[in-house]
């Protein structure tokens, strides 16, 4: 499948691709890509489901991989380096084992290589269960989403996916995304002794869950070369509760900062 895909910076760099979490897109992270822009080319991506991307069944994580790498093969470029976040880090990890001669770096925001259990079945079938009727506004369809996601910032940010109006639907494969939970919270089962042995750093939040000693341990057999930074005062959106720190971060790191 071919992504959608938004070009910023200089080409004749190696590329910077950035890869969005579930429910998401590729303008979530826009201000890192400005950031990182000023320096090198950078590649928003949406991934399969999500933005501006087409939808189709099936999200396993050699699936979304598969997307990434026909997309950036259709854009002409051989090499290149990851950033992802939650969803859009396991799919970077899963390219960078794929095809880890074309990764130069990968960074993976607060995910590691394993499987979760989280809320995220239970949010979708609550949007599924909002009655798209003509008329529907935003603000109607977050009191309806509010027993089930309590957090309005969260709500705001699930119904960006939202097109209200005369005939509501949603910008998101909510039904894929839905049908395909089970893989998004996995993590496959990868050939015996694939791993990436270029540099990977693991940034996390502080105040996050998501990456505990056991997905360290993961990340690690992996990943050989992983690094690990914790970024205070932040939780699992620790690009949007930190975004000075997270950029300077993945500057540095891009820069080809051995440690940080």
């Amino acid at each position: 499948m071919i992504l959608s895909a938004e070009r910023q910076g200089p080409t004749g760099t190696t590329p910077v691709i950035l890869l969005h979490g579930l429910f998401g897109r590729g303008r979530n992270l826009a201000a890192i890509a400005r950031g990182l822009a000023a320096t090198r080319q950078v590649i928003l991506l949406d991934l399969r489901n999500h933005g501006a991307s087409p939808h189709a069944p099936g999200m396993a994580y050699p699936v979304l991989a598969g997307d990434v790498l026909e997309t950036l093969d259709g854009l002409g470029l051989a090499r290149f380096s990851l950033l992802g976040h939650s969803m859009g880090g396991k799919t970077a990890m899963a390219c960078a084992l794929l095809a880890p001669d074309r990764v130069d770096r990968l960074l993976v925001a607060d995910i590691a290589p394993v499987s979760y259990a989280h809320h995220n079945r239970a949010v979708a079938a609550a949007m599924q269960a909002i009655p798209l009727h003509p008329g529907l506004t935003r603000q109607a369809a977050s009191a309806l989403l509010q027993d089930a996601v309590p957090d309005e910032t969260v709500r705001n940010f699930l119904l960006q996916n939202l097109l209200p109006g005369a005939a509501p639907s949603w910008r998101i494969g909510l039904e894929e995304i839905a049908a395909a939970m089970a893989d998004i919270e996995a993590w496959p089962d990868g050939p015996p002794g694939r791993r990436f042995d270029r540099p990977a750093l693991f940034v996390t939040g502080a105040q996050s869950d998501y990456v505990t000693e056991n997905g360290r341990n993961a990340a690690r057999a992996l990943f050989p070369r992983a690094h690990f930074v914790t970024l205070n005062n932040a939780g699992h959106w620790l690009h949007a509760d930190q975004p000075a720190l997270f950029l300077e971060t993945a500057q540095r790191f891009f820069a080809g900062a051995a440690a940080l």
